[in-house]
């Protein structure tokens, strides 16, 4: 609660319970100067309190495997859509976690899911369904959106995880509100005609510094006909940890011009 200025401490009487962390004074003949003070504490005390996004974790099973996840979701509304996380080989669902990611995201109203991918993380004593750096069956991501009750969703796809992430765009485009690669590997798996036929807004990411997956990535997805491209000046491989404001503020600039 506001302490109210000394000088009104002897003529101020209270009035009702506490209300929004504030409790609201009345001053039986109040002066201009106090009436600014009294509007204050009434216009904060009116204006309600956000809750802060909710944040869960748990496993779910996709294949027999036991996977990690980690979920923000806004604190009072549904969600506006949802948007599954992915990472890279050096990296987990807690990234997202410590990078804010997820608060972000739930903050702004959708739900978020990172999960961590077999072998990695929480979940490196699952199986993966390929060989680092081959394409994995395209049924896997779609065995956890189905675990996960995730609708159409947007799904962000760094480095390793291509490998994941893309069979899936091709398999199942359907399943996918918008696609984020991040320098993903893999891309050059695929052919022009294939990545021409593929209608999904997706909002291409790298790093200028990274030379090599960055631009192969860049050259090959720039096939896909709805897409956008976010070039981060200054950054590497891992370009949303060098630059996580720029990250955060385009990433969620692209998930505004989805609603």
């Amino acid at each position: 609660m506001l302490p109210p200025p000394s000088n009104l401490q002897s003529s101020l009487d209270q009035l009702g319970m506490p209300f929004g962390g504030y409790t609201i004074y009345r001053r039986t003949k109040p002066q201009p100067t106090d009436q600014k003070y009294l509007t204050m504490l009434t216009a904060r005390a009116r204006t309600p309190t956000m809750a802060a996004p909710q944040l869960t974790e748990s496993t779910i099973t996709v294949d027999g495997q036991t996977l990690f996840y980690r979920q923000a979701v806004p604190g009072q509304q549904a969600p506006k859509l949802s948007v599954l996380l992915l990472h890279g080989i050096r990296f987990s669902s807690e990234t997202w976690l410590n990078l804010q990611t997820l608060a972000k995201l739930a903050g702004a109203g959708y739900c978020a899911v990172a999960i961590d991918l077999p072998g990695l993380g929480n979940s490196k004593d699952a199986a993966a369904p390929a060989p680092v750096g081959q394409p994995a069956p395209g049924g896997f991501l779609k065995s956890v959106f189905e675990a996960l009750h995730l609708g159409p969703a947007v799904v962000i796809s760094p480095s390793l995880s291509g490998m994941y992430s893309l069979p899936f765009l091709f398999q199942h485009s359907d399943l996918l509100k918008a696609y984020v690669p991040v320098a993903p590997i893999c891309t050059e798996k695929f052919t022009a005609a294939q990545y021409a036929s593929i209608k999904t807004p997706t909002l291409i990411v790298y790093g200028d510094q990274d030379a090599q997956l960055g631009e192969v990535s860049l050259n090959n997805l720039k096939n896909l006909p709805n897409h956008k491209v976010l070039l981060m000046q200054g950054a590497g491989h891992a370009c949303y940890l060098d630059k996580p404001e720029e990250w955060h503020q385009g990433l969620l600039d692209f998930l505004r011009s989805l609603e």
